[in-house]
């Protein structure tokens, strides 16, 4: 029997008979894969005599509850922890520390829980809690990558919550296409979430992800599950960053942020004291802002490094910080605020490996900039927040009084802030705080 082919893009899940360079839906290019077509009963199947319907009642229904996994931070991510019957991707590179953080996960969890993975042993699994001191008294081992298996065992031993380590490993028999392919894991996850809300357990995935930093397989995968967590960090620090990508029983601004130990992942109860602990006072182009990620205000030290470029082409590096909003902050200090940066080299690092998107620390990027480049040192004990515009204003920001209160935490004694959010302070006897209204009168104050 001769098989079909099809080709499916990895990054949209578009269908084509023939391979194509670009994808037509999401246009991007080199991402169709060849997989097999499987046969298809076309025969309607035996369905119930009338469909179970249920009127939407918002006063019946209460939100259940959580299930808690002991580990502060990941709940946090997860709005609160694991909702029953959903499922969670959890992603990140090889190494990170993906199945280190579910398996402490497990460990606080005081449900069931039933561990699948298709890539280490029992043995191999053992050692590795032993080393994180798992409490294992409810987690049980299944080393399988069939998903029939893995379905039955759930069904028999119905566990509160299952973990997949990982998606990629898992495939279903009735194809023939090999594990990992895109046809196997959007199948596999399928089955998956339907057991997740028949039994009402939670499932969490762990999925490998490609060169470019996304998660590996189609990107409906996203669309099926839940919740998508991204697992992130630089190998050069300990510290790991939890982001939520999607959470459809949460909010995506929260953040869980950890420290790598030989024994495990440690939460860090306060990030602001340790992204500073290191910091060097006596240095041009270090200042200090803050940052709100979720709910949670983290202060952070913004280095710039500014040097007279020596070829045609000066550099402009950025590293935890978006390379394009360098660029328009480096055109408003050469026009509004007269500093001649066009031949200069500029290199900016939130220090910490830290990634910042929000604009609130607009003006630290430029005071650090403005500080390297007069080689004039920062004032001490100063925190700076403050969104700028194209013409060179400092515009508000969200969330003022959160920030204040942990540079008081911290120790810091002065405050530059946007003008209209001086009007919104409920306490202004916390510390020195200084209003500035335009990129120029912050410079001003900060390398004067």
């Amino acid at each position: 029997m001769k098989k079909e082919i099809k080709y499916i893009c990895s990054n949209c899940g578009y269908e084509s008979l023939k391979w194509l360079g670009r994808c037509p839906s999401c246009e991007e290019w080199n991402t169709f894969t060849e997989e097999l077509v499987e046969g298809k009963n076309r025969s309607r199947r035996k369905l119930p005599v009338k469909a179970n319907l249920e009127k939407l009642d918002l006063t019946v229904h209460k939100e259940e509850n959580r299930i808690k996994t002991g580990i502060n931070e990941f709940d946090r991510v997860l709005g609160g922890g694991l909702m029953p019957g959903s499922v969670v991707l959890i992603g990140g590179d090889p190494g990170i520390g993906k199945s280190t953080l579910v398996m402490q996960a497990a460990s606080g969890i005081n449900e069931n829980v039933l561990y699948v993975s298709g890539e280490e042993s029992n043995n191999q699994i053992n050692l590795r809690a032993k080393r994180l001191k798992v409490k294992s008294g409810s987690i049980y081992l299944l080393t399988e990558t069939d998903i029939d298996l893995i379905i039955n065992a759930i069904e028999k031993n119905s566990p509160e919550v299952v973990i997949i380590d990982s998606i990629q490993t898992v495939y279903k028999p009735d194809f023939e296409n090999a594990p990992g392919t895109i046809t196997q894991i959007r199948e596999c996850t399928v089955e998956l979430m339907q057991i997740a809300k028949k039994k009402h357990c939670a499932v969490i995935l762990v999925g490998h992800v490609t060169k470019e930093g996304f998660i590996a397989g189609p990107k409906v995968l996203e669309h099926i599950v839940d919740a998508v967590l991204q697992f992130e960090g630089e190998r050069n620090y300990s510290y790991r960053i939890l982001r939520g990508q999607k959470n459809r029983f949460g909010s995506t601004n929260e953040i869980g942020i950890f420290e790598m130990y030989d024994d495990g992942l440690r939460e860090v109860k306060n990030p602001s004291e340790i992204f500073l602990s290191e910091r060097d006072k006596e240095i041009t182009g270090s200042v200090v802002t803050s940052s709100i990620e979720g709910t949670r205000p983290i202060l952070l030290e913004v280095q710039a490094l500014v040097t007279p470029s020596s070829y045609g082409n000066p550099q402009r590096v950025a590293t935890g910080f978006d390379y394009r909003r360098l660029s328009i902050l480096l055109a408003v200090l050469e026009k509004r605020a007269g500093l001649r940066l066009s031949s200069q080299n500029v290199f900016l690092n939130m220090a910490g490996g830290l990634r910042i998107d929000e604009p609130a620390v607009d003006l630290a990027v430029c005071c650090a900039i403005a500080s390297s480049f007069t080689n004039k040192f920062a004032k001490n004990n100063m925190v700076i927040i403050g969104e700028v515009g194209l013409g060179g204003e400092v515009r508000s920001v969200s969330h003022i009084d959160k920030r204040i209160q942990e540079a008081v935490k911290l120790g810091f004694n002065n405050a530059i802030i946007p003008s209209n959010n001086f009007k919104s302070i409920k306490n202004k006897t916390l510390l020195n705080i200084i209003p500035v209204d335009s990129i120029t009168a912050a410079i001003g104050v900060v390398v004067d």
